[in-house]
Order: C-alpha cells, then structure tokens, then sequence
C-alpha cells in the first residue's frame, strides 16, 4: 500500500515529519517498507537561463544555445521546440544521472558541435509523461536547486511515498483515511472530518439495477446513479501527480476518479459508458461458458456460479473484479453510469482465483470493505466526477440493502493489564477506541459498537489488542513468570517418561532414529494388517500416503530400501511414534521400533562379520523392556503377524494375552514387496502395555541374596521334533519355584539314534537353596520333579 505525504495529510492535520509518521505506523503495526524521497533523485539539477538560442548550422531541428549556469555561460546542443532565448529551463550537468534515460550525460559532440550538458523535460525527470519540450520555468533565478523550486511552486512532484505492508486483519488501512485514523489515535495529529454530502438527483436514471434471488446473499447492495453530459479529458495535474506517485498510470478523468477512491477511501467503483449499455443490468450468477472481455484486453470465460453484471445483450462487467472492455469509458464519453456495490468477500476470492486475475478492486474486496460506506462513497464520486467532468447527476438506483453490520462487546478495563501486561488507564482506553471510531459507553466496565470498517473485531480479546497496539507494544516490560517455593513437582506421565526411555535406550544401543510419516500406501499398509476404509485419508498429501500406518515398521522399511538403492545396505534403524487401527480419537497406540538390516560389521579379516539374526533384536527388545520397567520373567510365545517369519519370531508375553513386544525376522514376501534386500530383523514394544509399578516410590527394594551355594543340574531330554525349547524350559522352571531359580537351553541335537521325529534338548537347571543347604536327597527330589513336569508337559523321556 503507497501513499504520498501529502495525500495522508488531506486525511490527517499534523505537523509530524516523515520519520516520525513512519516509526509510528511501524510501531502501529503497520510496517513501512520504505520511503521513496522523489527529491533525492532531483538534487544535483539546477535553473539556468537561456540566453540565446541559433539554428544548428548543420541541423534544422537542433539548436545551439548558450545557457547562463552559476559557473558561467555554457554551450548546449538542443533539440526541442521550444528551446529559445530568454526562458529558465532545468539543467543537467556533465555527470548528472537521467532518471527517465537511466543514463549519466557527459560533454558530448553533435554534429561537430560540443553541447556542455543538457536542458530536461518532465519525461527525463520522471515528473510525468510530458516529452513534446523542456520545462520552462517562472519566477526562477540562475543557480537555485530545482527541488527548492518544486517545493515552492508544485510540491505533490517531490512529495515522499510512503509504502507499508497490510496485514489481512487490517483491511480498514488499504485506504488511506483508515491509515490517518489510526495515527489520529496515537497522537501523530487530528483526524479532518470526512461527511460526504448526498448529492440530489436531477432526473430519473435511465438503467435500472435488479440482483436475482440467489445472489442476494454474496451481491447484497448495489448503488449506482447516471451522470449525462460529462467530458471526459485528462485528469488534473494534481489527481495525476497523485496516481503517479503510488505507480498507477493516469488514464483519464472519470477513471482516474475511480482509482483515486479505491486508494483514499479503500472503496472500488466502476464506471459503465452509459451509451454502451444495452437496456438494464442485471446481478446474477454466470450460468458457465459465459465470455467476456476485460478491460486488461483479456477474454475470460466465466465458470458457474461466478457473480457477473448483465445488460441485454449479455456480461459487462466481472463483479468486484473488473470492468468489460465493450463498455469501458473512452474520451468520448458523455454519458456514464457510476458504481458502488458491496459484494462478498468469500465469492470475490473464489471467482479471482479461479480466473486468475488480480486487481486493486479484487484485492479489496476479498478482504472486505466498509458495507456502510457503499451509499456515501457513490455521493463522494459523484461529487467528484461533477466537478472535475461537469454534467447532471441522476437519482439514486439501488437495489438490495447495506448490511446490518452492528455488534458490541463487553471490555473490562483491567482485561488489558491481564492480557498483554500494560496498565492502561480507563479513561485512556476509552478515548484510544474512540478514536479509532468505535462508540463506547460506560464506566467501570465498557460497552463498545464496532465500526462497521473493522470486521476483524469479533470480542474483547481484539478491544484488548486494539488498546495495546495503540498505546505501544515498545512499553512493554518483561516480567519473570511467578516461581513456587521448593522443587517442582514432575510433569511428565508415566508414558511419557516410559517413552523418553525407550529412545534414549535404542540409541545407546546403536540404532538410528528416523522420524517418518504417519501415513504409509495401501499396498504396505495391508502387509502389516491395516489399508481399511476406517484409517484412509480424504484428502491424502499423495498417493503414498493414503492411510494411517498401522504399524512404525513399513516405514522403517522403507527408509532402508531408499538407503540400500543409495548403496548403504547394513542399516540400524528405530522410530517411536503412534500406530493406527481405527479413525477415531484414542484408537492408536505408542510402539518402539527398531530394524537391523545387512550384517553387523563391515568386512574384516578376522572374519567376526556376520549376518544378524533373531537373537540380536530379542537383546534388545529385552534391553529395552528393562529400561522401561517391564517384569524380568516374561514368556516367549509365537503367533504373531503374518509380517513375521513363522519359525523366526517371538512375542514378549505376560501371559497368552498379555503382549509386551514382538521380534524376529522379517517375513521374505513383506522383504520382496518393499524392496529390502535381506536379511532384516525387527523388534516393536509396546510401552502401553507394560504394567504399571505398584509402588511409585523413586527407590529400589533391597536386594535377596543368598549366602549358600547354588548347584547346577544338566538334564538332557528326548521330545517330539514340534515341541518348542522353550515349552521345556518352563516345564522345567514350573517344577520347583521356590528352589529353581533359572532354566536355559545348552544344546539341541537331532537324528542319529533318536530317531526321525525326534529330537534332543539339553536344559541346565539352577537350584539356588534360601535357607539351608542342599543334601543329595533334596537335589534327587527336585531333580524327580523336573523329569515328571517335562515329561507331562512335551510327551519327552530323558535321554539315557
């Protein structure tokens, strides 16, 4: 947004220099961008006086003129028509930058002739678009600054342009009143009344405006009145100074009057060339397929539903967007039809995205402009357009009505101290929201109507900003957030610690935490038992990403095959993250999981290199069980997912039901459908599932120990080829659990004498007496009892 110094000034009676209006805006929140200072780009030119002016001798257009400067008589080459003696003219120096040539002159030769510098036109300057001479100058003198004159005599050429960036709330500062009223509030100077006067209507318009039934809700007021007998020339110096400066081109009068309204006023209008204009109009929804051509000379087909104006013969105009080129004012207008709608924001926005067209009187509208102004800005051009076209204003065509944008909210004075932390007096409150053209009554607590311009006000909280903004964010000062005495009470959960462990742990066991997405492709998602409807996205980022994972590991999986297609194959990897079976709030779970892929070293000669195996993630998936409080004894049990391999995997149980994790190796099909080349290991623990201590104490029980010797018992038994080791050990364990204190595996042997369908397992079982130690006898009975539970248990006889 740009505006001139000057210009805010038609809005703002102050005395304040440029800084100050620019740190208080910025400090308002309306951040200055920059300032262009016009005189900068003028200070090295100064006045001359031509004191004689012949004819080229070797060109009839030239001429060469001798031109008094403050350090002397100088000769110039000139060509322009109306180079002659006795006239003050600009002058540029050798050396002096162009700014309409973006050139530096130098002393040149034309025709064989020197010329010392030259004389400039407005164009060269960039004071306009003027080129048909040089500028001639009045009550001038020899060697006085050219920017001092402007000063003098035409100061909107080197008035300053402000630039500032709007934020989407503050579409009230897209017009230049709303900027001068805001630094009206804070004090920068006193905002100059603005009342248009209702111009009367002399004669009944001859267009007639109606809005169709189901587009009163995005087209609820539309203004407009006939204006007859207008000349339509140039606009004024000053309206053109004015548009120039904020980077529009001048156009002409009655368009330039538009433009100038949609920059002082923040309020878009429309001028339809009377005479073009078949019949009525008419508001109505584009029924599709609809052409029309605009007045940046492009042709637009209009989708559905998109808002239009119609006359008889068809579209003229893309409402709130811009105006159709057949109906557009040329220098031969006379007769004109002036708009002033409200239309709906939401709609603008949709219809301007969809054609893909970007206009001042878009951008305002898809933010929203004041809906109570619509009537008043319509009597304001008008009286513009009488005035600098001439002409007769018809009566008032309106159809629809203004929006009842009235509301009010409730501020208690002190909301201010304990929102933002400034203290603002009651009486300061009141007059800073006045200012900014909100009614408020009360005392102790205030009733405030929101100004139909500041649609971003939807409660105290926005009263509160509103306040603070004003008085100054700078005033500000810090304050330490209140500290109980004594040391804090812990705030994170059970889980959450459970789940801080479970990280730290897989990485200190050499793992590689990645971070994927929660949403996997159907295909993976199926080989892990999810891809249902109840977990598939609307509206998915892209194909591969369709469902919620029900597990961490496909996307594990899936880093490994991008790492191995990279040539990095023996990978450690471990996520802690949410899994997903369902679509409802609660239906996931926390699972940690880590994949060992390729081998456990890089090849050495020693050859301690070896593939991993099932027992590496069974470590730990144990190691990790340990650190988040798991029980010690736990079963292992099969009967995992198909995702597993069905002889190489386990489930970490407290009980059938009770599963804490699973590990094992990866099933060949899941390898061979997401590209992984193998062999790949896995465990996921469940830290949800692992039960709660009894005790919440910090400290530990103390530690059993006994002072007796423990004796250790082998016992080797044939079984079944079916029967798992570890159905003999628990057997085994079961047998005394008072004395047998551990149980583990030492050997396996098959075939031989044993037999087919046969097989030899090897168990050690550790006696560990508590009170008294063992005799011979005791270690037979408990011995009795081992072979008995196995026996019972798997069907097995001990080996002979």
């Amino acid at each position: 947004m740009k505006f001139t110094l000057s210009w805010l000034k038609d809005h703002l009676d102050t005395e304040a220099t440029v800084t100050e209006i620019t740190d208080a805006l910025t400090d308002l929140g309306l951040e200055v961008e920059g300032v262009e200072d016009r005189a900068a780009a003028l200070a090295n030119f100064t006045i001359a006086h031509v004191k004689s002016a012949e004819k080229h001798p070797e060109a009839d257009r030239l001429r060469v003129c001798q031109v008094e400067t403050e350090d002397g008589v100088q000769q110039i080459i000139c060509g322009a028509p109306n180079a002659r003696e006795g006239i003050h003219v600009v002058l540029a120096k050798p050396g002096d930058y162009i700014p309409g040539l973006d050139i530096t002159i130098g002393v040149g030769k034309i025709r064989g002739i020197e010329s010392f510098g030259m004389m400039a036109s407005e164009r060269e300057l960039m004071l306009s678009d003027e080129h048909d001479g040089i500028i001639e100058l009045e009550d001038a003198t020899v060697g006085q600054k050219f920017v001092d004159w402007l000063a003098k005599h035409d100061p909107a050429k080197v008035d300053p342009v402000i630039e500032i960036a709007i934020t989407p709330n503050r579409q009230d500062a897209l017009g230049i009143r709303g900027i001068a009223r805001d630094l009206a509030a804070r004090g920068v100077g006193v905002l100059k009344p603005h009342e248009p006067s209702e111009i009367k209507g002399s004669f009944k318009s001859p267009i007639n405006v109606t809005i169709d039934a189901d587009t009163l809700a995005s087209a609820p007021h539309f203004t407009g009145r006939l204006i007859r007998g207008v000349k339509n020339g140039p606009s004024p110096a000053w309206l053109q100074d004015r548009l120039r400066a904020i980077g529009l081109r001048p156009i002409s009068a009655l368009v330039d009057i538009t433009n100038y309204f949609t920059f002082d006023q923040n309020r878009p209008l429309h001028v339809f060339d009377a005479d073009k204009v078949s019949g009525n109009l008419r508001v109505h929804k584009a029924a599709g397929g609809e052409e029309i051509e605009a007045l940046d000379e492009k042709t637009y087909k209009l989708p559905e539903g998109h808002m239009v104006i119609s006359d008889d013969k068809g579209p003229e105009s893309i409402a709130g967007i811009m105006g159709g080129a057949e109906t557009g004012c040329t220098e031969e207008t006379v007769n004109v039809f002036l708009e002033s709608a409200w239309w709906d924001p939401v709609a603008i926005a949709y219809a301007g995205r969809a054609l893909k067209i970007n206009s001042d009187a878009r951008y305002r509208f898809e933010r929203g402009v004041d809906p109570d102004y619509t009537l008043p800005g319509l009597h304001a051009a008008t009286q513009m357009v009488l005035e600098l076209c001439g002409g007769e204003a018809s009566e008032v065509v309106e159809a629809g009505a203004a929006l009842d944008t009235a509301r009010s909210y409730t501020l208690r004075p002190d909301r201010v101290k304990s929102l933002v932390g400034m203290d603002v007096a009651a009486d300061e409150q009141a007059r800073i929201l006045t200012a900014l053209g909100f009614e408020v009554s009360g005392e102790d607590v205030l009733e405030v109507a929101v100004p139909s311009w500041r649609r971003d006000v939807h409660g105290e909280a926005d009263l509160v900003e509103e306040v603070a903004r004003v008085t100054s964010l700078s005033q500000l000062e810090p304050q330490p957030l209140p500290r109980e005495p004594g040391v804090p009470a812990p705030v994170l959960t059970p889980m959450q610690k459970r789940e801080r462990a479970a990280r730290r742990t897989i990485a200190a066991l050499g793992y590689n935490e990645c971070v994927t997405y929660s949403f996997i492709d159907k295909a993976s998602a199926e080989l892990f038992g999810g891809g249902s409807d109840d977990v598939m996205l609307e509206n998915p980022i892209s194909s591969e990403m369709s469902h919620m994972r029900p597990a961490v590991l496909p996307g594990l999986l899936q880093a490994a095959a991008r790492n191995q297609a990279r040539g990095r194959m023996d990978l450690a990897l471990f996520e802690v993250g949410a899994a997903f079976e369902g679509g409802e709030p609660g239906e996931q779970h926390l699972v940690a999981t880590g994949l060992l892929v390729g081998h456990t070293g890089p090849r050495d000669p020693h050859g301690a290199r070896r593939a991993v195996d099932v027992f590496d993630v069974k470590a730990d998936a144990e190691a990790v069980l340990s650190a988040i409080g798991a029980p010690a004894k736990a079963q292992i049990l099969r009967g995992a997912g198909d995702q597993w391999h069905p002889g190489r995997h386990g489930m970490i149980c407290l009980g059938p039901k009770k599963v804490l994790g699973v590990f094992g190796e990866i099933h060949p099909k899941v390898l061979a459908a997401m590209d992984v080349k193998g062999p790949a290991m896995a465990f996921t623990i469940f830290p949800e599932a692992v039960p709660l201590p009894r005790s919440t104490s910090a400290t530990r029980g103390a530690v059993t120990m006994s002072d007796l010797q423990a004796v250790e018992r082998d016992f080797a038994f044939v079984v079944p080829a079916d029967v798992a080791a570890l159905d003999v050990v628990n057997a085994a364990a079961g047998a005394d659990k008072a004395l047998i204190s551990d149980v583990a595996v030492f050997d396996e042997f098959i075939g031989g004498s044993l037999g087919e369908g046969n097989k030899s397992i090897a168990i050690a079982v550790r006696m560990q007496p508590k009170d008294k130690t063992l005799t011979e006898e005791d270690i037979e009975l408990v011995a009795g009892k081992v072979v008995a539970k196995v026996s019972k248990a798997t069907g097995g006889v001990l080996r002979g």
